[in-house]
């Protein structure tokens, strides 16, 4: 009862703080192509990501499950992804690995959306056992890792020990066969941990920066005695895109962090994403169970990233990875402390269809 207790409270909390905003990605600045020789027609929204092809680079992200109230949402939000064709991934499903009788609140979104791209979660205690016991529960096309040491020791019930973390993903990566995706949960990756990470041998690392739903507040909104100056703690979205930057060729990567407009989004994969996941700004349609406004909310998102793209002469995802940017601001201190040369990106030319 207690981490159904738990999942429950999480949902109040994050609809209740919203998002910060603060992913830095205000710090990152298009240069205007007045000559893109290209039209809309000609923008394509694919995308692959750890061998999996998307149609789009949104993702529904992990967000919930394993209480009844996270039937419904898990429902609403596979009835978006099908209604939209975007790839969704369910909440841990660590409780229902735990007690079978809660599969459904996971099992939901694939009985909702048979044919679309759905993807496990579990953290990174997990066991290869598990982890295959949770792709199978929702006939999985990719698993997703969570990491959330920050939110674990700010938990009043949480994880102290994260020892072994890096062996079990290895494990797993071996012994699964779907692409392993390794996120974090609002706290950023820095390039040491994808070092470690690409060693493991993942397909995909989700940076999932500061910005968005903040677990530090949310766990401290639940103590007796909080932990208030880790709620700022964290590397941002913009920045943690740039701390693994080098490793875009090895793996993957995907933006995921408080984005919540095509604008985000644009710079996120001008930042090297090949996807962006959203949690939060799915999470009151879904709770409202709102389908056909949520809907029209992602048609809105692929007009505009269509428009953008069109504007700076990027036909295709890759395209986009590769157009220039100016970083500004904090983003910028940060890239400068971190020995990160923003001038690479400001600096970088990308072919047009031309």
């Amino acid at each position: 009862m207690e981490r159904i207790s738990r999942k429950r409270e999480h949902v109040e909390h994050a609809l209740a703080a919203g998002q910060s905003g603060e992913h830095g990605l205000d710090d990152v600045k298009f240069i205007h192509n007045c000559l893109p020789g290209i039209g809309k027609q000609d923008i394509a929204l694919q995308t692959t990501v750890g061998g999996l092809t998307m149609s789009s680079p949104i993702v529904v992200n992990a967000m919930t499950g394993g209480a009844k109230e996270t039937h419904s949402i898990n429902r609403v939000l596979g009835m978006i992804a099908q209604e939209t064709g975007l790839a969704m991934a369910v909440g841990s499903q660590m409780a229902a690995v735990k007690d079978p009788a809660l599969i459904d609140t996971y099992r939901i979104a694939r009985k909702v959306n048979p044919k679309g791209i759905l993807l496990a979660n579990l953290g990174a205690e997990a066991s290869p056992s598990m982890a295959k016991q949770a792709i199978e529960m929702i006939e999985a096309d990719g698993l997703q890792i969570h990491l959330n040491v920050m939110q674990e020791l700010i938990m009043p019930e949480g994880d102290r020990d994260f020892s072994g973390a890096a062996r079990r993903i290895e494990k797993i990566v071996k012994e699964v066969d779907v692409p392993v995706i390794v996120k974090e949960v609002g706290f950023g990756i820095s390039r040491e941990a994808a070092a470690r990470l690409t060693d493991c041998g993942v397909s995909v690392i989700d940076v999932g920066g500061r910005g968005g739903t903040n677990f530090a507040q949310i766990e401290n909104a639940r103590r007796k005695l909080p932990y208030e100056m880790l709620n700022s703690w964290g590397i941002t979205t913009a920045a943690s895109l740039l701390e693994v930057s080098e490793y875009a060729g090895a793996l993957d990567v995907m933006a995921t962090g408080g984005i919540r407009t095509a604008i985000e989004a644009a710079a996120s994969i001008a930042l090297g994403a090949s996807a962006v996941g959203m949690a939060g700004a799915f999470l009151r349609y879904a709770v409202e169970e709102k389908v056909v406004e949520a809907v029209s909310y992602v048609q809105t998102l692929h007009n505009q990233l269509e428009i953008i793209m069109t504007a700076l002469g990027a036909a295709t995802v890759k395209q986009l990875q590769s157009v220039p940017l100016v970083i500004t601001g904090d983003t910028y201190h940060w890239a400068a402390m971190r020995g990160i040369d923003c001038s690479l990106w400001a600096r970088r030319t990308m072919r047009t269809m031309e």
